[in-house]
């Protein structure tokens, strides 16, 4: 047998040992799945998971059986519910779609005053921001955040104080020169860019 085609080892169910040969049944399993899902990442996934459903069932294959088959449909029946499973989560989100309150976009003002949020945000020391990152973002409790960060509870809620306490400074325009990295003056929906009289 050559060297460069592996052999795979499956036990039927007479118990016997059969050689077969799966590399050689690639090319075809590859094709249907492509056929099947008309990209070829899914397609490689398909092919992936149905060896996977081989080897794990293999004791329901019959020995004197024809293993294209077998195999193509392990493929066919992982594919549709592949499909089952899509649109089962399509129509859960059209009904959760349905129950929430319709939004609107963002108006450029609220687009621009997220992303002065988010470099206010990403201009803090790296610890601070990973405590509010965790505890906001995250939602983890101040025990869990702290013990993420392998810190006791104290410090996390010093940095989070500070975090919190340097974003509001920035949002007022508090912040001193330089430390902001050049953050532009947060404003309030509707404020002005006006000096403070």
């Amino acid at each position: 047998m050559d060297e460069n085609r592996r052999v795979v080892r499956i036990r039927g169910m007479s118990e016997q040992k059969r050689e077969i040969d799966v590399i050689g049944l690639l090319g075809p399993l590859r094709r249907y799945a492509l056929s099947l899902t008309r990209n070829s990442a899914d397609a490689e996934d398909l092919v992936h998971d149905t060896l996977v459903s081989a080897l794990e069932r293999r004791e329901q294959f019959r020995s004197g059986k024809s293993l294209r088959p077998w195999l193509m449909s392990i493929l066919h029946n992982g594919f549709v519910d592949r499909l089952r499973t899509q649109r089962a989560e399509a129509v859960r989100n059209a009904e959760i779609g349905l129950r929430v309150d319709p939004s609107t976009a963002a108006s450029q003002e609220s687009a621009s005053r997220l992303a002065d949020v988010r470099r206010a945000f990403m201009a803090l020391p790296d610890e601070q921001r990973a405590a509010l990152h965790l505890v906001t973002v995250e939602g983890l409790s101040y025990e869990e955040a702290a013990a993420a960060l392998g810190i006791p509870v104290g410090t996390l809620v010093s940095r989070l104080s500070r975090g919190r306490a340097r974003l509001r400074a920035i949002d007022e325009g508090e912040a001193d020169e330089g430390s902001s990295s050049n953050i532009v003056s947060l404003r309030a929906k509707g404020g002005s860019d006006a000096p403070k009289s």
